[in-house]
């Protein structure tokens, strides 16, 4: 991924650093339970922390980039560089092993570590969705459906739907984080033919990893199917809310925008202008999140007990969605912890289409009356659609229609048109959402 787009953190866990340390890892703890067996001498074991316990530096990684030039093999160059530490006990290193033991079981300790830092970038979307939410817990402002006005809502209810959204996220990408941690130490074709499978269970334990049931010399490609799939599904979740954003910063509506910074400028041609640029940047980024899916799905059908058609494929999009989603994430926290709200507009816009968001009430209430839902239909939709026309507001209509008036007096007809009872059931839902506390 491209720097513009990422994170320190995130990008360092895809450096070959970190992935040869994994590397390093698996094989020495391997050498462990295998001198624990008897199979390897404890000095051999042991001469692989105190010589090969090693930072891998510039140079390490660069003598193996140089040796993988000649033998065209990256596990066996990182073998090599590594004997070259270790000496003659080396020759006990990778007993049984093969490559995919490595790199698989490498990959799932990247997965979860990747999936940590994801979960923290979460959990500070949620903090600053709940605060928002409870902020503007009343806010009263305009639902729409087909982009047309509906009926009234509260801003912190739209807050307290992405958050629910979020957390099942979250619940989402903790079980794939569990469902990739698995670990294959079992040889050529999984059988365990040449190392016991003890020391695949000494080394996901020492890992953080759960031994893979069966391994085909490769661990199944639908656990990292599900993995980045819930990647996706986060990724559309954050657009949804991206989108949300946008609509509200649209100049007709202007009820919410992005902050804009102190000598920030929206446009090379139009001082005016203040775009929701970052909003506008989450979407872009949700698509390449999502585009990552396919590929480990049709990673899921590998020949027979292995190929390496996956490899590549997760070469890039194991880094590239990661650091992605990361990076995306952390924006969208700051955008919704500095998102400017503007009331007086919303209350403008509740206010704009004289009275029409209150016609449920009214049809409603014409039924309880006596009246058919037909006829009390027909009646509160030809004085709407006069309001629509421009020729009043939809409360003096209504009380100069006899028909209404017949079944419904002044009193009644104006207190159907009461802001409070779109929010009487608010605090329910938001105890639904964020539990008995809502301070």
């Amino acid at each position: 991924m491209i720097p513009r787009y990422a994170r320190p953190a995130m990008t360092a866990l895809w450096e070959p650093a970190n992935k040869f340390r994994i590397w390093f890892l698996i094989e020495a703890h391997a050498c462990d339970a295998l001198a624990a067996q008897g199979v390897i001498p404890a000095d051999a074991a042991a001469a692989m922390w105190t010589h090969g316990d090693k930072p891998y530096t510039p140079e390490r990684i660069a003598r193996i980039d140089a040796i993988e030039a000649e033998v065209k093999h990256d596990v066996i160059a990182f073998l090599t560089e590594l004997a070259e530490h270790v000496g003659a006990p080396a020759r006990y290193v990778h007993q049984g092993m093969t490559s995919s033991d490595v790199l698989d079981t490498c990959l799932a300790v990247q997965l979860t570590q990747a999936a940590d830092l994801l979960l923290e970038d979460l959990e500070a979307v949620l903090a600053a969705l709940k605060r928002r939410a409870l902020e503007h817990r009343l806010t009263v402002t305009m639902g729409r459906s087909h982009g047309i006005h509906a009926e009234p809502v509260t801003l912190g209810l739209k807050f307290a739907s992405f958050y629910a959204e979020f957390e099942r996220a979250r619940d989402r990408l903790m079980a794939a984080r569990a469902d990739v941690a698995t670990c294959a130490i079992s040889g050529a074709v999984g059988t365990f033919a040449n190392i016991d499978p003890a020391v695949e269970v000494h080394v996901a334990r020492k890992l953080g990893l759960s031994p893979e049931p069966v391994s085909t010399q490769v661990i199944p490609r639908d656990r990292h199917a599900q993995f980045f799939a819930v990647l996706g599904v986060v990724a559309s979740s954050m657009e949804r809310l991206a989108t949300e954003i946008r609509h509200l910063q649209r100049t007709e509506v202007r009820e919410a925008e992005e902050y804009f910074s102190p000598g920030q400028k929206g446009s090379s041609a139009m001082p005016h202008k203040r775009n929701p640029v970052l909003t506008e940047n989450l979407t872009g980024l949700a698509r390449v999140v999502r585009g990552y899916v396919t590929p480990a799905l049709e990673n899921v059908a590998l020949w027979h007990e292995r190929d390496i058609s996956h490899s590549s494929v997760e070469r890039v999009i194991g880094p590239d969605a990661t650091i992605t989603l990361d990076f995306a994430l952390a924006r969208l926290a700051g955008v919704v912890d500095k998102l400017v709200v503007h009331e007086d507009a919303m209350t403008a816009n509740v206010e704009k289409m004289g009275g029409l968001v209150f016609s449920q009430r009214v049809l409603l209430a014409l039924t309880q009356a006596g009246v058919s839902r037909e006829d009390a239909y027909r009646l509160v939709q030809r004085n709407a659609m006069k309001v629509w026309d421009g020729e009043g507001d939809l409360l003096t209509l209504l009380g100069r229609d006899a028909e209404v008036t017949a079944a419904l007096d002044e009193a009644t007809l104006a207190e159907l048109f009461n802001l409070d009872h779109h929010t009487k059931h608010v605090d329910t839902i938001f105890r639904r959402v964020f539990g008995a506390t809502t301070e």
